[in-house]
């Protein structure tokens, strides 16, 4: 699973040119067990799942081996011969640990996960243990300590996700051998459990205060979720646990509000091809289906999320939580994530970071780089000067390049060059959004509200509609033309066909109504060395018309229905359906076209508009309605070049005049509706602001308060 390096590196070649307790609570915390789901029902998911996940034996899988052992401690019936995981079998790993590749740190949190947990286990060949042990104590934990002789470190060690890897890692392999030299710097383990532990703390408030900028990723959430669920479980120190298990809790919120029949179906900061096409296939759904317990869907195979939970001892999820998951209360949800940045100017001397973080410090890089903000114009002379200093141009992420490193001399240049070219060059780039969803119990529609509007935005889902895991519906800008495979799941990760939008939406909702106007605002094709940025003339949209109960067109209007959940597209650009071969594309096995192309460039105003049988008694009303809407759209005048964009005004049946423009706000029935600057919670389950600590949660007279500052985790039910 590659990350954001290959993406940043390109922006970088044109900078180089240009020159708890045993429930988790803290300290001063209470918990009232009827706060929590209830144990016995939540143990028997857990068996479910674990009946699945070893359906077949892997011992090369850690997670594998973990459910293994898991489920013959609660299945008598179940039995796992000793000694059944080989010494060698984890060699590869192992050695892919030591090599320094990318995503070890994936393989070593489940590895370690077995070390704490079961490494006495009689289904370990003897000396196995040992060998783990080993393997996690030689582990280099950080881009800042020496890489051994011949090797060079490929790994990305700086997205939220992998901070928080890392640094638990580190941590947790310090905890359990204090006295024993571990991984590079020749430091001890004392040493590093602090050092870790600093930066954990640091991590932890991060989040409390801003939340994820990979924000809703039905990716790395599960990333994120299983080292804190794996430091509650095994931290001994109570403020580490506490706060872990607060945080997890406010993710959790996050999931469980914008889960729908168990598809984490939103908006996304980051996704793929192989995760967005059907909730089914992304990483997310195990964790969400073992926790929430909201479709009948199966378990798709072994899932880490769902192991490390099913096995959980010390984290419980909150009832509240569960509830707001399960409600078919009908709300809308807006939230604030991620820190902003000035990435369009105007240009500045050194520039003031918000709340009081800095540009220049290396102690705040992982920040900004966490954010995928290394190519964006304030960051980029922290950006060469970490190059330089930790000499990344040699390692696989930065090699290509190497021969560049000369023209980062004059950085003023270099960060002009950068804002002048922010549209392109800031493709990684997780700033500050403002979400907007809106769940009813027949469907949940999600936006995120004009985000980096004409931007190329590699890996980000704008906006989405779901009916179910498999029926959603969603619009991409192509960065590049569909790959001729007849594997599905085969797509780069640096922008395509299906994954990211070559050019980002300006995007506004209220409620079941949105407006997503495209507008490029760098040129389609670019001369070398900015030849990698261009784009295809068209926008198209997600339609699975297989996973619908039925499909109509009706002029500019493509219409949907599944059950008593009813959605309709609208393209301003004539759409037509895409049928593909199934020799030469790979169609996941749906008969009837699931593409529906606007060409006529690259510029577009898509309209969706969702309803349900509850509000129109029938599909046929709701399509006769909806088709008969007044639409005005007017095109303004280009920009330097690049589209001005369209001024919309939609009649819509159902919320009234809407009007929406590439310049211009988002209005209903005459008042302007605002689409920035909101809370970081803001819904009927949490009231949070931005920059805040602390979380109040409530569902139904449940709670849970959370405070990553005192700290405090304190789960309430109903006295």
């Amino acid at each position: 699973m590659k990350n954001v390096s290959v993406l940043c590196l390109i922006g970088l070649v044109a900078l180089s040119f240009a020159g708890c307790g045993n429930d988790g609570e803290g300290s001063g915390s209470s918990t009232v067990s009827n706060g929590f789901v209830d144990e016995a029902q939540f143990q028997t998911r857990s068996l479910t799942y674990f009946q699945v996940a070893t359906q077949s034996f892997s011992p090369g899988s850690p997670l594998n081996v973990i459910s293994q052992i898991e489920r013959s401690q609660r299945d008598t019936a179940f039995q796992v011969r000793p000694g059944s995981v080989p010494i060698d079998a984890w060699d590869g790993t192992f050695a892919k640990m030591a090599a320094l590749q990318d995503t070890r740190d994936f393989d070593a949190l489940y590895l370690l996960n077995v070390l704490l947990g079961y490494r006495d286990n009689p289904i370990l060949a003897p000396g196995l243990a040992q060998k783990l042990e080993d393997a996690l104590v030689a582990f280099k934990t950080w881009f800042t300590e020496p890489t051994p002789a011949g090797l060079s470190d490929d790994s990305y060690y700086w997205t939220e996700n992998h901070e928080a890897l890392y640094h638990t890692i580190e941590y947790l392999v310090g905890q359990t051998y204090p006295d024993r030299t571990l991984s590079t710097d020749g430091r001890s383990g004392r040493e590093h459990l602090q050092t870790a532990r600093a930066r954990l703390l640091r991590w932890f408030d991060l989040r409390a205060r801003f939340g994820f900028s990979e924000w809703h990723s039905n990716v790395y959430y599960q990333k994120d979720a299983t080292p804190l669920l794996t430091l509650v479980e095994y931290a001994n120190d109570e403020e580490i646990r506490t706060k872990a298990a607060a945080v997890l809790d406010v993710l959790l919120l996050d999931m469980a509000t914008h889960t729908f029949r168990g598809a984490f179906g939103v908006t996304h900061g980051r996704s793929y091809k192989k995760d967005k096409m059907s909730s089914l296939d992304d990483d997310t759904w195990g964790m969400v289906k073992l926790l929430f317990d909201t479709t009948d869907y199966p378990y798709q195979g072994e899932d880490p999320g769902a192991t490390l939970f099913a096995r959980a001892k010390r984290y419980r999820l909150p009832e509240a939580i569960y509830r707001i998951a399960r409600s078919p209360t009908a709300f809308v949800d807006k939230e604030r994530m991620s820190l902003p940045l000035n990435e369009l100017g105007p240009y500045k001397d050194n520039p003031q970071a918000p709340f009081g973080f800095s540009f220049t410090d290396p102690e705040d890089l992982t920040i900004w780089w966490g954010m995928g903000a290394l190519t964006e114009w304030e960051v980029v002379p922290l950006t060469v000067q970490t190059f330089n200093q930790y000499n990344l141009w040699t390692t696989s992420n930065f090699a290509p390049f190497a021969g560049l490193k000369a023209f980062t001399g004059d950085l003023k240049f270099a960060q002009q060059f950068a804002l002048n070219s922010a549209h392109m060059l800031g493709f990684a780039l997780l700033e500050a959004v403002n979400t907007y969803t809106y769940r009813t119990s027949d469907y949940i529609l999600s936006s995120a509200q004009d985000y980096r509007k004409g931007s190329f935005q590699a890996q980000v889902q704008s906006w989405q509609a779901t009916l179910d895991a498999n029926a959603l519906v969603f619009t991409t800008h192509a960065f590049r033309p569909p790959i001729q495979t007849t594997n599905w799941y085969e797509d780069t990760e640096t922008g395509s066909y299906w994954t990211g939008e070559a050019s980002m939406p300006r995007s506004a909702q209220h409620e079941n109504v949105a407006i997503h106007i495209y507008a490029p605002q760098y040129r389609m094709k670019n001369p070398a060395p900015f030849d990698f940025f261009h784009y295809e003339p068209y926008t198209h949209a997600y339609f699975p018309q297989d996973h619908f109960d039925e499909v109509v067109q009706e002029g500019s209007w493509t219409f949907g229905r599944l059950r008593d959940g009813y959605i309709a597209l609208y393209s301003y650009r004539p759409a037509q359906w895409v049928v593909y071969d199934s020799t030469v594309y790979a169609t996941n096995g749906m008969i009837k076209p699931f593409d529906l192309k606007a060409d006529g460039g690259a510029d577009n105003v898509w309209i969706v508009e969702c309803g349900r049988a509850a509000d129109w008694q029938s599909f046929e009303r709701f399509r006769g309605a909806v088709a008969a809407a007044n639409i005005v759209i007017s095109a303004r005048p280009a920009q330097g070049g690049s589209s001005g964009g369209y001024d919309v005004v939609y009649d819509s049946p159902s919320q009234g005049r809407v009007t929406f423009g590439w310049a211009a706000p988002l209005t209903v029935k005459g008042t302007e509706i605002a689409i920035s600057d909101y809370p970081r919670h803001d819904s009927p389950w949490a009231q949070t602001p931005y920059n805040s600590p602390q979380a109040s949660i409530s569902a139904e007279g449940y709670s849970v308060q959370d405070d990553v500052e005192k700290p405090l985790r304190q789960v309430t039910g109903p006295r």
